[in-house]
């Protein structure tokens, strides 16, 4: 059989674009920062070995592998990031005083407002930016609407839980 008479796989060169498959990082507010980015590895050394193959080589072809092993590592960090977001906002949902959730709640619908308006608004920009500010913006809209559903659950189980935990009737548990 002849290596040539045989139907070729065509190759796939990536480009930076790419990178931008799938939803963009989340934006991380500052007050729980620290908490969430607890042992998460924020693949810099990676990026940085990206630019640098990038800087040295001059065109992407030449450096499909450090994109690859980028991208793989970001929708790993930002798949962990969204997770340990909502299990923040659930948690300050849960512990928060009540007014402050409330607010915070509050804060992230007129952020989801503001986002929802921007959104509209880029859907009359034309062109690759067009689609750069649409993905960035749809991404952090979908981030922030799960991030207040997480705080509002959290709020709600504080609320079904409270009269239990202030019972001042002690329950009495039987085993047989």
């Amino acid at each position: 059989m002849d290596v040539d008479s045989q139907a070729g796989m065509e190759e796939t060169i990536l480009v930076g674009d790419d990178l931008m498959m799938g939803p963009p990082s989340p934006i991380i507010p500052p007050e729980i920062a620290s908490h969430v980015l607890e042992g998460v590895d924020l693949c810099d050394g990676l990026l940085r070995n990206l630019f640098l193959c990038l800087q040295i080589n001059d065109i992407e072809p030449f450096c499909q592998d450090e994109i690859v092993i980028y991208r793989e590592c970001a929708e790993k960090r930002d798949k962990e990031l969204r997770k340990r977001l909502e299990e923040s906002e659930h948690k300050l949902g849960l512990s928060m005083p009540l007014d402050q959730a409330k607010e915070r709640a509050t804060q992230l619908e007129s952020d989801i407002t503001s986002l929802e308006r921007r959104l509209i608004l880029a859907s009359g920009i034309e062109g690759v930016e067009g689609f750069r500010q649409r993905w960035s913006l749809h991404g952090r809209l979908t981030d922030s609407k799960k991030r207040l559903e997480a705080l509002k659950q959290g709020m709600e189980n504080r609320e079904t839980n409270k009269p239990v935990e202030h019972s001042t009737a002690k329950r009495r548990w039987f085993f047989w």
